[in-house]
């Protein structure tokens, strides 16, 4: 029964990543206009993420947690190096790797939160959907924040929803795997994993496209939305 309750819980969340899905109503040339605006909120999301929620949360087991943050961050160089080797040429990508490189970041963020359900419901059944509610009100400024990403870095509407959905399914495996063999501390250790990737792609790849943008007004924008994106994961 137990296990029942945690794979509707996961897959309701799993649900969430179709948020995208409202921009296939709008038209192109508005959401080209909004893409700057989505990135401001992407970086800001995933600075506030990592610094308001995930480490936080990873450094109740030590300080030695900081390590795998750093390791995350290292991880996540090396990964884009691969990807930039891999997908483009004469300095040319027609899909930025900071897409590729949010897809595994995000997928790791969803593989956690399974973990923690699963381990919740484990716990007590109210436990469980308390946190499963509060997993669905902080993944939609996520996967909004996700899927604006994988637009701005060149995918079509149609394959950023795939594949933010495709990823979003790596919470059923963290909940299994939490349902079958409770890892413990082995979550922190993942959290702060996740953390330095998100970190490095909003510093290393989301803000630097901020900088490309000269006009002062639409600067003044990005700032404003950057912050309310850090704000937003702080009241959450």
């Amino acid at each position: 029964m137990v296990l029942f309750y945690i794979l509707t819980a996961v897959a309701v969340v799993s649900l969430v990543s179709l948020i995208g899905a409202i921009t296939l109503v709008l038209r192109k040339r508005f959401l080209d206009k909004l893409k700057l605006i989505l990135i401001s909120l992407a970086a800001g999301v995933f600075i506030g993420n990592s610094f308001f929620h995930l480490l936080p949360e990873a450094l109740k087991s030590g300080a030695v947690i900081l390590q795998y943050t750093t390791f995350g961050i290292i991880a996540f160089f090396l990964l884009e190096r691969f990807f930039y080797w891999r997908h483009c040429h004469n300095g040319k990508c027609d899909i930025h790797t900071f897409t590729y490189m949010s897809l595994f970041g995000d997928g790791l963020h969803n593989f956690i939160d399974g973990l923690i359900i699963s381990t919740s419901f484990i716990a007590s059944i109210p436990l469980g959907v308390i946190t499963t509610i509060a997993v669905i009100f902080h993944e939609i400024p996520q996967e909004i924040s996700d899927f604006s990403v994988l637009i701005s870095g060149g995918f079509t509407r149609g394959k950023a929803l795939f594949y933010n959905f495709l990823s979003s399914l790596t919470s059923i495996a963290g909940a299994l795997f939490g349902y079958f063999f409770v890892p413990g501390g082995f979550v922190n250790l993942l959290i702060a994993f996740t953390a330095g990737g998100f970190i490095y792609i909003a510093t290393s790849d989301l803000i630097p496209e901020l900088h490309k943008e000269t006009d002062i007004k639409k600067s003044i924008l990005q700032l404003v939305i950057f912050i309310i994106g850090i704000l937003l994961m702080l009241a959450l």
